[in-house]
C-alpha cells in the first residue's frame, strides 16, 4: 500500500484562474514529490490542463509520481513509458441518455442567447463545452481575455449573476429529471458552470486511489457552491482552503511537514 497522496484543484490554487503555472511554486512541489504522489484534479479538460501545468508535467523529477485528473477525475491520466496515458474515462452522454443529454444542451443554447442580449456582457466564443463528463457553460465564452474576464467577475459581484443563473438551472434540472437527482450543477472557476452527473463531482477521483493509506486536498472553492467542496469534506482534517498559489506555497510546507512527522 502506497502512503501519501496529496491531491490539488487547478484554477486559484497551483494557478491563478486560466493562466500557466507560475515556477515559483516549482521547488515545493518537487520537494512534496520526494514524499508523497501528487494529484491534480480539475473540471478542466485535458488540454487546459497540460496547457497550464506544463512546467510541472514536463519535469523529470515530477512525473513519475504525478497523476492527472481532469473533469473532476472522471478522466485519469497514469504515466507509463514516458508519457501521460488515459487509464479510465467516463460517459456523461451515455449515463443520462442522448434525449436529456440533447434538452440539456438545447436549454444552454438557450440561456446563452438570452444573456448574450446583455448590454454589459463580454462575448467571446466557445460558450458551451462538452468534455465527456461534464458540460462547462460560459456565458462570456471560454475564449475571454483579462479584461473580459475581470469586467464579468465585477458583473457578476455586483448583480450575483452566476448565483442567480445557478438557481435557475438547478430548478430546470429538478423538472427534466421530475425531481430526481440527475445532475448536479456547480460554480466552475471565476466565469462559469459545471454540469455533472450527481455524485460525479471531484470525490470520484479518490476511486482510483484506493491503494493510498493517507489522501490530503488542497483547493480554493471550498463553499458549499465551489466544486471543490465535496471533496473539501470527504477529506476533513487532511484538506485545505487556500486564496491563491502563494499561500499554496505555504500550505505545501505544512503538509510536507505533516507527513515527515506522522
Amino acid at each position: 500500500m502506497k502512503k501519501n497522496l496529496v491531491l490539488f484543484d487547478m484554477d486559484g490554487t497551483l494557478t491563478e484562474s486560466r493562466q500557466k503555472f507560475d515556477s515559483f511554486l516549482l521547488d515545493s512541489l518537487l520537494h512534496l514529490s520526494e514524499v508523497a504522489d501528487i494529484g491534480i484534479v480539475t473540471g478542466s479538460d485535458y488540454d487546459y490542463l497540460t496547457e497550464q501545468m506544463s512546467p510541472v508535467i514536463q519535469h523529470p523529477r515530477i512525473c513519475n509520481n504525478l497523476h492527472l485528473l481532469p473533469c473532476n477525475g472522471t478522466k485519469y491520466y497514469k504515466y507509463v513509458s514516458d508519457s501521460f496515458c488515459l487509464s479510465a474515462d467516463s460517459d456523461m452522454r451515455r449515463f443520462i441518455g442522448e434525449k436529456y443529454f440533447k434538452c440539456l444542451m438545447q436549454s444552454l443554447a438557450e440561456y446563452q442567447w438570452k444573456v448574450s442580449s446583455r448590454g454589459d456582457m463580454p462575448l467571446t466564443g466557445n460558450f458551451i463545452s462538452f468534455r465527456g463528463s461534464l458540460v462547462n457553460w460560459c456565458p462570456i465564452g471560454r475564449n475571454a481575455n483579462n479584461e473580459d474576464r475581470r469586467v464579468f467577475q465585477n458583473m457578476d459581484v455586483e448583480n450575483a449573476f452566476r448565483n442567480v443563473w445557478l438557481d435557475r438551472l438547478r430548478r430546470y434540472m429538478d423538472h427534466l429529471f421530475d425531481g430526481e437527482e440527475i445532475l448536479t450543477c456547480k460554480l466552475g472557476g471565476d466565469t462559469s458552470f459545471d454540469i455533472y452527473p450527481a455524485g460525479w463531482d471531484k470525490t470520484f477521483c479518490l476511486s482510483h486511489f484506493d491503494h493510498y493509506k493517507t489522501k490530503w486536498f488542497v483547493g480554493d472553492r471550498c463553499y458549499p457552491n465551489g466544486n471543490d467542496y465535496e471533496i473539501y469534506k470527504e477529506l476533513e482534517g487532511n484538506s485545505y482552503k487556500t486564496s491563491c498559489p502563494k499561500q499554496t506555497e505555504e500550505i505545501i510546507n505544512d503538509v510536507i511537514l505533516r507527513i515527515k512527522y506522522q
